[in-house]
């Protein structure tokens, strides 16, 4: 019933509307038996009492046909006051029927059902003897407004609840998508922190684990420097893993999350191990480093160093051993330049047919997670072809919240 015109207040029960009908009703005729205090009028027989009835009874059906009701009870009230009876008996019907007008309709036929309801008055007031016309008009036009007023406050009140009510729904409904995105998001979050933590150490373990095979027997010391790689990598991919489920796991009940403190966020200046785990891989990697250092936001550092980690296995798995790959971190003063690029030495002729050499230029989710990692922090990452061959990754992070706002004000 929201959608209609004029709001509604809350309907009370038929069963509620019909007892107050009979309520009025028997106070109307106990009133009734009792002889009128003025002259002219006569008290309640048979036919009053029918007529009485008329006038109370109807108000069962106020709160569904309100103007209905209001006309019928004045125009029952008119043949009670015109029979002689005393009119104060039945006038608390009409008033109700008034109030019910006032508080389900417009403003507009809450005035014309008023005046009916005082055209009746004004009638009793033409035929009593000893009470002035005066009192009946001032009497009339006091009770109509009091009833129009507490009509229409109802009416605004009922409007008021039902724009609240559909205000909480909206409301609901909102926190309700927001909760969905945030899971949504949290979800994507903790997909690329896997596929960079797995991709990135099982790459460099699968390459270390061949290699041992391979010389197992005729360079054992080659061996035992690959395993040596494979428990520090797979120590590291462990050691991360258990810092994301400790998140994951965290007690929402405790402010720290059920633990005193978490390792840290790899960042650049973890760069380094990284590159000597993929020179152990048998990729010559290397790291320059330009501008002057500065601690970052631990968001930007973690996602360049994703960016870096994702290149990097990325070039490791896509071409041969005797490939190169050079990682360039520059700091300027207001950003963080991040490139990744290698000279695209061409697979082992085991690859399967169809790989491309270097760092993919399209697909996979690790590109797309770059691309996401860059979005959120407000930089910007590029990935293709280099002229001179190969492929290059170039990233560029906002240092600073002010540069963060500028990039994200032009994306907008």
């Amino acid at each position: 019933m929201r959608n209609m015109r004029w709001a509604r207040v809350r309907l009370p029960p038929p069963a509620l509307d019909a007892a107050l009908a009979l309520a009025f009703a028997a106070v109307s005729l106990l009133l009734g038996q009792k002889p009128p205090p003025l002259a002219g009028w006569h008290g309640l027989n048979a036919y009053g009492d029918v007529l009485t009835l008329l006038v109370n009874l109807p108000i069962a059906a106020r709160s569904r046909a309100p103007v209905t009701v209001t006309v019928f009870v004045c125009g029952m009230w008119a043949v009670f006051v015109a029979a002689g009876y005393w009119p104060v008996v039945n006038c608390l019907a009409p008033l109700l029927a008034l109030y019910t007008v006032a508080s389900l309709r417009s403003l507009r036929v809450a005035v014309s059902c008023a005046l009916i309801m005082s055209s009746v008055w004004w009638y009793a007031g033409a035929t009593a003897r000893e009470t002035s016309m005066v009192t009946y008009v001032a009497q009339s036009i006091l009770f109509s407004a009091v009833m129009i007023r507490f009509g229409v406050a109802a009416r605004v009140s009922a409007k008021r609840a039902d724009q609240l009510a559909a205000m909480a729904e909206r409301l609901r409904a909102e926190q309700e998508d927001r909760a969905r995105r945030a899971v949504v998001e949290e979800q994507g979050r903790i997909a690329r922190e896997l596929h960079d933590v797995v991709a990135h150490h099982m790459s460099v373990i699968s390459v270390q684990a061949g290699m041992a095979g391979y010389v197992f027997t005729s360079d054992p010391a080659t061996a035992r420097g690959a395993l040596r790689t494979i428990s520090a990598t797979t120590r590291e991919a462990l050691q991360e893993m258990r810092r994301m489920l400790k998140v994951l796991r965290a007690d929402e009940d405790e402010p720290d999350g059920g633990s005193a403190s978490y390792d840290p966020m790899p960042s650049v200046a973890a760069l380094g191990e990284m590159v000597e785990r993929i020179r152990s891989a048998g990729v010559d990697v290397d790291l320059r480093i330009t501008g002057e250092p500065r601690p970052l936001a631990p968001g930007v550092g973690l996602c360049a160093y994703r960016v870096v980690q994702e290149a990097l296995t990325n070039v490791l798995k896509h071409t041969s051993p005797a490939a190169r790959a050079t990682v360039l971190v520059d700091y300027l003063p207001h950003h963080l330049a991040v490139s990744v690029t290698d000279d695209g030495s061409p697979p082992d002729p085991a690859t399967p047919a169809g790989a491309t050499a270097g760092i993919q230029p399209t697909g996979g989710h690790g590109l797309i997670g770059m691309r996401e990692r860059a979005r959120l922090y407000g930089g910007t990452v590029t990935i293709g072809p280099r002229a001179e061959g190969g492929f290059g990754v170039h990233l560029t992070l906002p240092t600073s919240a002010r540069e963060v706002r500028d990039v994200q004000r032009r994306e907008d």
